[in-house]
């Protein structure tokens, strides 16, 4: 398989294109030749087959060809949000999350979030994981960029996000499932049951950081529109849980 490369520009089938810096550094790390098969894509659905046509110290150009509108997407939308995760966690569980199909991703800032994140350095990580998304989406295939949305406080975010029908979920509207090992409905159980509903509506994942969410917290969800789901009795760790989460999805409802 040729390696791929997200372009932050709309491609067009036989044009002559100078690549970027980023693309251009990692063309030489992998030691490609002029004449090169590579694949580009532009996050706008399907890519592009090109020839990389030139190859300098800080310069390289390519030959793009025919659009492939090809796709490796969930037939359905999935968002992520996730309590905020310590050291090197919240990177790698973004980047198996894309490799999973996540949609969106929400990092949340909970009560028993060990990182603490404002300002700048919030606005930075978020940088930081938006290019973790782009290099996944490189290697496993997807030619669509989910979106890491700023950080918030998981407060603020329910608030925002609240059903009209904040007492329970309306018919109709799209689930919205809190991971809880205090929950009794067995999420591959539920989304065996509303499968075809799920796969047209999508759905959203509540994540704990280290430490799961604080029973004020859970409560706050639930009267939020949020159903509590479980994976059975083993407690998992918060950068496993998500993954699992979206891997059950994924054999129920499609996606392997």
């Amino acid at each position: 398989m040729p390696p791929r490369f997200f372009i932050d520009s709309a491609l067009t089938a036989d044009a002559v294109l100078d690549l970027p810096d980023a693309v251009v550094r990692h063309i030489q790390v992998l030691r490609l030749a002029p004449g090169d098969a590579i694949t580009l894509f532009d996050g706008r659905g399907g890519s592009h087959a090109a020839t990389l046509a030139d190859l300098g110290k800080r310069h390289a150009t390519a030959q793009v060809a025919g659009h492939d509108p090809a796709e490796a997407e969930l037939p359905y939308r999935v968002t992520l949000a996730q309590g905020l995760a310590g050291g090197d966690k919240m990177d790698w569980l973004i980047e198996k999350a894309v490799e999973l199909g996540v949609t969106e991703i929400q990092p949340l800032q909970a009560a028993r979030s060990v990182v603490r994140l404002s300002g700048d350095r919030a606005a930075r990580r978020q940088a930081h994981w938006q290019a973790l998304v782009q290099a996944a989406c490189e290697q496993c295939g997807r030619n669509r960029l989910p979106d890491v949305a700023p950080l918030a406080t998981l407060e603020a975010w329910l608030a925002a996000s609240a059903p009209s029908a904040p007492s329970a979920q309306k018919a109709g509207s799209a689930p919205r499932l809190l991971l809880s090992p205090r929950a009794a409905a067995s999420l591959p159980e539920l989304a065996a049951t509303h499968r075809d509903a799920w796969r047209e509506q999508g759905v959203t994942l509540l994540i704990g950081p280290e430490g799961g969410l604080s029973p004020e917290e859970e409560a706050a969800a639930i009267r939020a529109g949020f159903t509590g789901v479980s994976l059975g009795p083993r407690i998992l760790r918060t950068e496993t849980a998500g993954l699992t989460c979206l891997a059950a999805l994924n054999a129920v409802l499609g996606g392997f």
